[in-house]
């Protein structure tokens, strides 16, 4: 199944909560400190809420962090690759990265305005908070394994304010 991701900044994470299950009516299929992820059947979208005093320093309160579509497999995650690639697209790959509690292969690209899109894949649930960072908002200062990362290790593709 492939669905719409939806990442969004919000200041007080516990009033996003409350106010996307009422209009889901779901509750969070994740939730850790300062992040939470809905996994919502209809309309199918996975909607992503990542808390930060400033919201998006990154932006602001509300505004929208990022945009993706999570498939099922790997193979699709290459395949969009390639396809984004061959229409011209600049694409950035990354595997196995340790995101948003979780293990991903992921291909990300830029609308006109700059609005990034990622193509993932969840590979394994990462319950560490090591892999995550709130301040970042997730894989700028982390490798797959949670360490911290060196020169040439893989992280977010270009900007802090990525990743689900």
């Amino acid at each position: 199944m492939s669905r719409v991701q939806l990442a969004l900044n919000v200041s007080d994470l516990e009033a996003a909560i409350d106010f996307y299950s009422k209009l889901f009516g779901a509750e969070p299929a994740k939730r850790r400190p300062g992040y939470a992820n809905f996994a919502i059947a209809e309309p199918p979208l996975k909607l992503v809420l990542m808390e930060s005093a400033t919201a998006r320093e990154h932006g602001v309160s509300g505004a929208l962090n990022h945009l993706g579509v999570e498939v099922d497999s790997p193979d699709e995650v290459t395949a969009a690759a390639e396809r984004l690639g061959a229409e011209g697209l600049a694409t950035e790959i990354e595997q196995e990265a340790a995101c948003c509690y979780a293990l991903q292969d992921k291909v990300w690209v830029h609308d006109p305005d700059g609005a990034p899109w990622e193509v993932y894949t969840v590979l394994a649930d990462a319950p560490s908070a090591s892999v995550f960072s709130t301040e970042a908002m997730c894989c700028s200062t982390s490798n797959p394994r949670g360490d911290v990362a060196s020169e040439g290790d893989p992280v977010a593709a270009g900007a802090p304010a990525k990743c689900c």
